[in-house]
């Protein structure tokens, strides 16, 4: 059962300003900025812009897209980010002719590793019933303007912060015309060369209650995708014979966003892993992401409200319909961005995930083996049963060791299903770390490995499977 929010801000301050102070105290003292006001002036803000559609107007300066864009670039620069629009001009099926689509970013560098980044992101513009209708009014408030409030309320609470990695804030545009923001952002990731550890998307996450009546404020979903999708197709037969099919990078990122609002239960929050991309045939931006083999997940409301999403402003039968503030819940707002929030400092300041590979056939034994990376000082093995939501086992000795690379056998035919010589799976070779877990065998068990740093900080897990790595996947050369 988890407990309400019962610590105050200054219990947190005042913890956090210990030297001992631990993770969860850290986090805690920085969730416990977020102020329900402010989430409730921010939407009220965005609702006042009439329209956020994609195709509204760009340079009228108090309603449409133009408008509100630019103003949360200044509600990021006010906090004395480092802020940029991103944009592209693009066509498409909702975009009948070319259209400047720009997103309005933050950016808080990193004190030690300012190339890894993680990435939150709520998208401002906003619909009503017809997909394509620019100029009726379309307040947007709970999709999305509470993911976007999200972002600039996660960048208030962590104003002034020291990470050990990157923190964008990403306000996008043009979602609803076909996830236009996340692909221009994941573009310019990609361009930066910024090794993206995480996107956490937030896209409807301010209603409690469902058009049913059915309520929930205790619990958020987090979708995310099974298989990788990038590079699917050439790591399919090694995902057939060694196992992947659970075990993304974002999915463990669902894993470890579950296990951390266990950690910080005076959020009051349940997160609810749901394996599946997105909502059933729908989608969010999180996707352009995926697309660009970067990590990413959705967070959601439990329950949606489909009377108050994607409607025209209007009463029929006596019941109203459209996407209004009134119908939002921002204490249950609230928590999700405090979960955010934590979530973003927890990615920031451990160093990113290994990319481990597991051995072990036909032995009772298994050996994971992961190149070491700069400035890590230690690493986590953990280990679940291959039917096991969650990681339920870690421990192991790591050591170093040197792996020679593989020579076949003269005359020998090369298998590429095996996992010692499988390129697929990325053979590691040279200086390593290595843990040999003794007694058990690697076809009962999914084997993964976190990075922690001197301060406590541990990353995700990243599974010992194909694909499995932080970081776009890239075929690796066959001898």
């Amino acid at each position: 059962m988890l407990k309400p929010l019962a610590l105050t801000v200054s219990t947190f301050l005042l913890c956090t300003a210990a030297s001992a102070a631990t993770p969860e105290q850290q986090m805690m003292a920085a969730a416990g900025k977020v102020s329900e006001a402010r989430l409730r002036a921010d939407v009220a803000k965005l609702v006042s812009f009439g329209t956020r559609h994609t195709l509204s107007s760009q340079t009228d300066p108090r309603r449409g897209i133009g408008a509100s864009v630019r103003w949360a670039e200044a509600e990021l620069k006010k906090l004395g980010l480092e802020t940029l629009q991103t944009c592209d001009t693009v066509t498409g099926r909702r975009v009948p002719s070319p259209t400047r689509v720009c997103n309005a970013v933050g950016i808080q560098r990193g004190t030690e590793r300012p190339n890894d980044v993680v990435i939150i992101t709520g998208h401002i513009d906003s619909r009503v019933t017809d997909v394509m209708d620019a100029t009726s009014d379309a307040p947007g408030a709970n999709d999305d303007g509470s993911g976007t409030t999200a972002v600039l309320e996660a960048a208030r609470a962590l104003r002034g912060g020291k990470f050990g990695g990157t923190i964008v804030y990403g306000v996008l545009s043009g979602e609803e015309q076909g996830l236009l923001g996340g692909k221009i952002l994941s573009d310019y990731a990609k361009a930066q060369g910024w090794n993206v550890v995480a996107n956490l998307n937030n896209d409807i996450i301010g209603n409690s209650c469902g058009s049913d009546g059915v309520c929930d404020a205790k619990t958020v979903r987090v979708f995310s995708e099974g298989p990788r999708w990038q590079g699917r197709e050439a790591l399919a037969a090694a995902q057939r014979s060694l196992g992947g099919e659970n075990d993304s990078p974002s999915r463990n990122i669902s894993r470890f966003l579950d296990r951390l609002a266990e950690r910080l239960p005076q959020i009051g929050l349940d997160v609810r892993q749901v394996w599946r991309n997105d909502r059933f045939g729908r989608g969010g931006d999180h996707t352009e992401f995926l697309n660009a083999g970067f990590p990413a997940v959705r967070f959601s409301v439990s329950v949606e409200d489909y009377d108050h999403q994607h409607q025209d402003l209007r009463t029929e039968n006596g019941k109203k319909y459209g996407d209004t503030i009134d119908e939002m819940d921002f204490p249950y707002l609230a928590k999700i961005v405090r979960l955010n929030v934590a979530a973003l400092m927890a990615i920031a300041n451990a160093p990113p995930p290994p990319a481990p590979v597991a051995q072990g056939a036909v032995s009772t034994d298994t050996t994971i083996n992961w190149a070491p990376l700069a400035g890590v000082p230690t690493y986590k093995v953990h280990w679940r049963r291959t039917d096991e939501n969650n990681w339920t086992k870690s421990g192991g000795t790591v050591t170093d060791a040197v792996i020679a690379p593989e020579q076949p056998a003269a005359g020998a035919a090369s298998n590429p299903n095996r996992p010692s010589n499988n390129a697929t799976m990325g053979r590691v070779e040279g200086a390593q770390k290595q843990s040999v877990l003794k007694g058990i065998r690697v076809d009962d068990w999914v084997f993964g490995v976190s990075s922690v740093s001197k301060d406590g900080w541990e990353s995700p897990v990243a599974s010992a499977v194909p694909g499995g790595a932080f970081k776009p996947y890239v075929a690796p050369e066959t001898r």
